[in-house]
């Protein structure tokens, strides 16, 4: 991705989706950023497969002349433009587009001279996918004769074969095994160091390990949007986990100044919760020192990123409950 990329490399704005009588998109606008990974996270059937369409050109947005509605790649517009914006993009389904029959090279050969790449160009464009995909080995190999995780770093490779600004991936980890989703990960992490990456998924390791920004489907609508940093944040709790060698009665935990609550996991483990502008920390490492409690552990409690999910989706579930 050359410095003549723009800060924004695709902007959708109002996107809805009708299939019959059914709304599966309402009104989703989004943007993403150079050098950015931005992860859509949602349960199966939020609506991200039908958004990723509608972002790469493959799906038309409905009433996409009103109301605002409008796609932009790299400062074009996909629906007034499509062939000039979608030289700037990547894509791999969730199903990737391979000819089982073809070998390696020959397959992302023809990917290449379908987005239009000069035949000089080939070789190169050729040997750096192979090389950033892990293909170098197995270039003459068929196809179909290569493992779920191999067809998948080819379909990988076919969406950066062309140098896009912009790379759209869909559950690009579904039906790996442990190693190999390993391996698209870093893949993943790597590519957004020079292009941008947008990715679908339902797996919260998935979002923890590549994504610096969530934005969160549910019901065709993005009702939740941040930096993975502060979505983890979003379900924190004032608290912390103790271990004392030698705990006191929990009522001596419990009338610590500032505690609000204290929880005996073990023998030895409590679960201490504090309010929020209150920190008694270093009041419970005087008091240990001093009666004798043995601290051995005090660990600042953190939400999971499943808990924080469950929040977000749950309190949207009960506020779209109360609406209707």
């Amino acid at each position: 991705m050359s410095n003549a990329t723009p800060e924004i490399t695709l902007s959708a704005r109002n996107l809805k989706r009708r299939f019959g009588n059914f709304q599966v998109i309402h009104d989703v606008s989004l943007e993403l950023r150079r050098g950015e990974v931005l992860g859509l996270l949602g349960h199966n059937g939020a609506g991200k497969t039908t958004t990723l369409q509608m972002l790469t050109g493959c799906l038309l947005p409905d009433d996409a002349e009103q109301n605002g509605c409008g796609i932009d790649i790299c400062g074009i517009n996909l629906l007034h433009h499509p062939v000039q914006a979608k030289a700037h993009i990547g894509y791999l389904p969730e199903n990737p587009p391979l000819y089982r029959e073809l070998g390696v090279d020959d397959y992302l050969i023809f990917a290449a001279r379908l987005r239009g790449m000069k035949s000089a160009a080939v070789a190169e464009a050729l040997a750096l996918a192979k090389q950033r995909c892990g293909l170098e080995d197995v270039g003459k190999r068929i196809i179909g004769t290569l493992s779920k995780g191999y067809q998948q770093r080819i379909g990988i490779a076919q969406a950066i074969i062309h140098r896009p600004a912009v790379i759209v991936l869909d559950e690009p980890t579904v039906g790996l095994d442990p190693t190999q989703i390993r391996e698209i990960r870093s893949l993943i992490r790597e590519l957004g160091d020079t292009h941008s990456v947008i990715l679908s998924t339902h797996l919260l390791s998935e979002v923890e390990s590549v994504c610096d920004r969530v934005e969160i489907m549910q019901h065709g609508k993005l009702i939740y949007g941040d930096t993975s940093a502060h979505m983890q944040q979003h379900g924190s709790v004032s608290g912390f986990i103790i271990v004392l060698g030698n705990p006191p009665p929990l009522s001596v935990l419990a009338g610590i100044t500032g505690i609000s609550h204290v929880e005996q996991i073990s023998a030895t483990q409590f679960r201490v919760l504090h309010t929020p502008d209150s920190n008694p920390k270093g009041t419970l490492l005087s008091m240990a020192e001093q009666q004798g409690w043995q601290l051995e552990q005090l660990t600042p409690l953190q939400a999971t990123l499943e808990e924080v999910f469950v929040k977000i989706t749950d309190a949207e579930k009960a506020t779209s409950g109360a609406i209707k």
